[in-house]
């Protein structure tokens, strides 16, 4: 019985011994932050307008790991980088301030023994919308096609020829159309109307050209009143072909050219 008393004393210790042993390794484990193996890319196209995705790559070490983004511009060698406040999504929609410098996202893998951060290689340098022309004095132009929301179109420029109606014959509407980043925009199309109806006959539509501007003839009716101070209001609609009349990309714009009396 002895024999066997001290057999057992011997196994609990042995026991105690491995147990403590395998407390000391926990203890002194490394500490594993992820590991990159892997880059991140960056994924679509450097274009102004464009919507960009990060791309996490691929990591190791202690589950679970979450991901943060910043996105960065930089210069067209891809050096000199800094961060684009508020762009901290996965996605990043490329701004007009991005035309001529180059994109990257450093992207942070975290878990409970820490972070880790990787950028990614730039991107090409950003360039200007589809189609984008430069005109004479320096601006761009782009087909209304290029044009997608959350931007839209403005009616940014009005000029009536002459500027005071002083009889019933036909005058002449300049109206220019750009986008809500400044583009010059071609090929949307130009609605005028009186207000209220019936005031100018036979409403027009017209294509904007390259520079932007629509010129319509405008012939008022028998309706309007040619007195001093007096007005006649005009509605104004720019829109995409194929978007919805009330929707979209579409702008209006309520416009008046005054009126006088007759020239005796």
């Amino acid at each position: 019985m002895r024999k066997l008393q001290l057999m057992l004393v011997a196994a609990l210790a042995s026991g105690l011994t491995v147990l403590a042993t395998l407390v000391g390794m926990a203890e002194t484990a490394p500490v594993v932050v992820p590991e990159n193996t892997e880059p991140p890319l960056v994924v679509g196209t450097a274009q102004d307008g464009q919507i960009v995705t990060a791309k996490d790559g691929e990591w190791t070490g202690e589950d679970p790991t979450a991901f943060t983004y910043q996105w960065q511009s930089c210069d067209a060698a891809g050096a000199s980088c800094g961060n684009i406040t508020g762009a901290t999504a996965k996605i990043y929609r490329v701004a007009t301030a991005d035309v001529g410098k180059r994109l990257r996202v450093q992207v942070t893998a975290k878990n409970a023994s820490g972070p880790n951060t990787v950028a990614t290689a730039p991107t090409p340098t950003v360039v200007h919308p589809a189609g984008a022309t430069r005109l004479a004095d320096g601006r761009y132009s782009i087909p209304a096609t290029s044009v997608n929301m959350p931007d839209r179109l403005v009616i940014s420029g009005v000029e009536f020829v002459p500027s005071v109606l002083r009889s019933r014959q036909q005058f002449t509407g300049r109206f220019r159309v750009t986008d809500t980043r400044g583009y010059v925009v071609r090929d949307a199309i130009v609605l005028v109307t009186g207000v209220p109806l019936g005031w100018i006959s036979a409403p027009q539509e017209l294509k904007t050209n390259v520079d932007g501007l629509a010129t319509l003839q405008l012939q008022p009716t028998t309706r309007l009143r040619l007195v001093r101070g007096g007005s006649m209001v005009m509605f104004i609609r720019a829109r995409k072909e194929g978007d919805s009349l009330l929707a979209g990309i579409s702008s209006r714009r309520l416009v008046r050219v005054r009126t006088a009396q007759p020239s005796s």
